[in-house]
């Protein structure tokens, strides 16, 4: 065999490979500033039980569309890791200071089939997993059930039937379609708003905050000098973040897009 022949065949039988695993060689993705990624947490993280460096999972509960045609699919993981533990012990001493007990963690990267996308986000709102079930169950308090309307995190109406999604006011500030909620980002409580529609999940257009995490705060939930961090604290209580819990991740709007290739 020629050195051309074989370099020939070489080359089919990566494209052939290639197109087997349903990759494009050249492809590449982008996450805008101020894109949306809404997860579910598939493992609990607690400052009791975590040490440093221990793996947290999470995957996206909604297809995620791109302002460049691209989709991101549902149930694409995300992977992060425990960065800081400090456990909680109560002080009985009276009128003792009682310690901050501490949860961190960091959110690495979107995995896209073998291929991991880094992640330059802020949590722009997470529930607990109560809170998350109960965006998915058909309101009760005497109206028909039937309608299967549902209320979003964050107060908003959604009608599995109808298109739109109108907020406590009446107004449509969202709409259901392609298997799931999409609308432009409304600003509150100190989240922005944006200029293009981004996936929702089970959230409100406005839903900003913690949802149902009782006893704790939000130290830090990702930020410009602290991307991709989500610091929980707490002196009454170990912070946790229970298996089920959802989020509503936001690439941060000062940070470059991410591209891989």
């Amino acid at each position: 065999m020629s050195y051309r022949t074989l370099l020939t065949v070489l080359i089919l039988s990566s494209v052939i490979a290639q197109a087997q695993r349903g990759k494009t060689p050249a492809m590449a993705l982008s996450l805008p500033a101020q894109t949306t990624l809404p997860i579910v947490f598939t493992k609990t993280i607690s400052a009791e039980h975590s040490k440093i460096g221990d793996l947290v999972t999470a995957r996206t509960n909604q297809s995620v569309l791109l302002v460049n045609g691209v989709s991101i699919p549902s149930g694409a993981k995300v992977i992060g890791h425990v960065i800081e533990v400090a456990s909680f012990a109560y002080d009985k001493t009276p009128y003792a200071h009682q310690k901050q007990s501490v949860l961190s963690i960091r959110f690495d990267s979107l995995q896209l089939e073998e291929t991991p996308l880094p992640l330059n986000v802020t949590v722009r709102a997470m529930a607990d997993p109560i809170t998350s079930w109960s965006a998915s169950v058909p309101n009760v308090n005497g109206m028909d059930t039937s309608l299967h309307t549902v209320t979003q995190i964050g107060g908003d109406q959604l009608t599995r039937s109808q298109t739109e999604v109108v907020n406590m006011q009446g107004d449509v500030v969202a709409y259901n379609r392609h298997g799931g909620v999409y609308a432009h980002l409304i600003s509150n409580r100190g989240c922005d708003a944006n200029s293009f529609e981004v996936s929702l999940g089970i959230y409100s257009a406005s839903a900003c905050g913690l949802y149902g995490f009782t006893n704790m705060i939000a130290q830090e939930a990702g930020s410009l000098t602290h991307p991709s961090t989500l610091t929980l604290i707490s002196t009454r209580t170990a912070p946790k973040v229970w298996k089920n819990s959802t989020a509503l991740l936001e690439v941060l709007s000062d940070a470059k897009s991410t591209t891989i290739r």
